[in-house]
């Protein structure tokens, strides 16, 4: 088994497990200077979306200095999804899903907790996929702060820690995630990995659609076991 372990320097580095002795592998290493996202490689389709962005960065631009990490977990809500925000049509709330694809949708859900979602669709069709997790690369004592917590996994593990994490709110809604600005989309220099499928998370209509992209093996992945083999 795998399990991360938090470097002095902010690196993290994964120990496996093995007849009972922890063993350091080497730590996750990146750069600051991601390249930015092209709209258009960004697949026109939202599950293809959705598996296409694990392993992309999400990068913050605050006063504090950059947070930035790594999409391990994405939900995608396509056409005609009853889950999803578009499925009665544009509203004054939602009509950053219908943008084209690549912009942020920002809502507040549970009363609580703020949802980043990227438009996925060519303009006027409304879909988007959802962000669950990251994995932390740059600006962890920022996101520490932010979150009012120091344990490295549960940062911006889950939608709604993440956009606390990162300080994401409504303000930032409808932003154009392909330029750089507050709130942008980078690429990796490192391929993602082995990627799993399975239902999501929380949603009672349309709920046996395997529309949850994950980076299987990933610590920063929320929900159950069960999901996540």
């Amino acid at each position: 088994m795998f399990r991360p372990s938090e470097q002095r320097d902010g690196s993290i580095s994964t120990v496996m497990v093995t007849g009972g002795r922890a063993i350091a592998l080497k730590p996750h290493r990146h750069k600051a200077n991601h390249r930015l996202l092209a709209r258009a490689d960004l697949p026109s389709d939202t599950a293809s979306l959705a598996r296409y962005l694990i392993g992309k960065i999400a990068v913050r631009e605050l006063p504090d200095g950059v947070v930035s990490g790594r999409i391990v977990e994405t939900e995608a809500y396509v056409i005609g999804d009853a889950a999803g925000h578009a499925y009665r049509g544009m509203t004054p709330r939602n009509g950053s899903l219908f943008l084209e694809r690549g912009h942020a949708y920002i809502y507040f859900a549970y009363g609580s907790s703020y949802m980043l979602n990227v438009s996925s669709e060519t303009r006027g069709i409304g879909a988007g996929v959802l962000i669950r997790a990251l994995e932390p690369l740059e600006g962890i004592p920022i996101m520490q702060a932010n979150r009012g917590i120091e344990r490295l996994r549960d940062l911006a593990r889950g939608p709604g820690r993440l956009a606390a994490a990162l300080l994401i709110d409504r303000r930032l809604d409808g932003l154009d995630l392909c330029r750089k600005g507050p709130l942008w989309l980078g690429r990796s220099d490192h391929e993602p990995g082995e990627i799993g499928q399975s239902i999501r998370i929380g949603i009672s209509r349309d709920a046996d659609r395997p529309l949850r992209f994950y980076l299987r093996g990933s610590p920063f992945v929320s929900g159950s076991r069960s999901l996540n083999g």
